[in-house]
């Protein structure tokens, strides 16, 4: 097969479909964007449990005075010094914890005034009101429910509470956006696909006539077909470049960039260069082997010469 002639056929079905070729472009770039920032999204959201609930503490509250009211476990008053002592030493027993730290109700206090500092709940609470408590970090902070099996109704325990479970909250709201973000990929695609069998039926039928003469004097049918199977590979891969720019600018604008993400939330681990740039070889990959599947199916189905 003379890599000429195939060009040659390439150019001229480009600029012969020039308008369906750029809706091909386009539509490629959105969708491979798209599936780059869903994967890139999940990438994120799995950074985040990993660094989040690597934190994670267990907070065991004790009871004051005010809870003898409103909580039946605290009915006989405040936790005394033998039970806090009795709870510590239980907690330091168990294999899952790593460490105990101790906050006093001063400390709870004073930290309650920092958290809610200008916001008119800062004074809806005094410093008898606030408990004791020990905050447990775990081995593994999947065992939250070791901790809460063990003290949640120990005498001068209040309550037994877990920061996993608010966060399960934000990760699950995570999770749902990127499962509607890989719906919406699978209907990109789809339209994607669907254009550039169109596309392909098009030129197929433009040049039907130099087609026929090749199979008259004897061309096979993959020589034949190569040119526009090239022709959707190679839009293909223009959409899979461009869409390896949006997903660079994307990520540069959001977190280094405009919006400097990186900035205004510390308490966020974002993805760095590594795992964009890992992705942008899979994208470029699609963007070639897909619309030449999809072409070469649209060939089979409807060239007919």
């Amino acid at each position: 097969m003379r890599a000429q002639f195939v060009l040659s056929e390439i150019g001229v079905g480009l600029r012969r479909n020039l308008t369906m070729t750029f809706a091909v472009i386009i539509s490629v770039a959105l969708s491979l964007a798209l599936a780059g920032g869903a994967l890139l999204a999940n990438k994120q959201v799995d950074s985040m449990k990993g660094y989040w609930y690597d934190k994670i503490q267990v907070t065991v509250y004790m009871c004051n005075k005010s809870d003898a009211v409103t909580t039946p476990n605290c009915a006989k008053g405040a936790v005394t010094d033998d039970q806090k002592a009795k709870i510590l030493s239980d907690v330091k027993k168990l294999p899952v914890v790593e460490k105990v730290y101790y906050e006093s109700a001063e400390e709870a206090y004073k930290h309650y005034q920092e958290q809610f500092k200008g916001s008119p709940l800062v004074n809806s609470v005094t410093p008898d009101q606030m408990q004791e408590n020990y905050r447990i970090k775990l081995k593994d902070p999947t065992k939250f429910a070791v901790i809460a099996s063990a003290f949640n109704q120990a005498p001068g325990v209040q309550s037994v509470e877990d920061q996993r479970q608010v966060l399960e909250s934000l990760f699950g709201l995570l999770n749902g956006m990127t499962r509607v973000a890989y719906v919406v990929l699978a209907f990109m695609l789809t339209v994607a696909m669907l254009l550039i069998v169109n596309t392909v039926r098009v030129s197929a039928f433009s040049r039907r006539r130099e087609t026929g003469i090749m199979r008259l004097v004897g061309a096979s049918s993959f020589y034949i077909q190569m040119p526009f199977i090239m022709e959707a590979a190679f839009a293909g891969l223009v959409g899979a470049g461009l869409a390896c720019v949006m997903l660079l600018t994307g990520r540069y604008f959001l977190i280094e960039g405009g919006l400097k993400l990186q900035d205004k939330i510390h308490t966020v681990s974002f993805l760095g260069w590594g795992p964009v740039l890992g992705v942008l070889p899979l994208v470029l990959l699609i963007g070639v082997v897909m619309p030449a599947i999809a072409a070469f199916v649209a060939l089979r189905r409807y060239l007919r010469v």
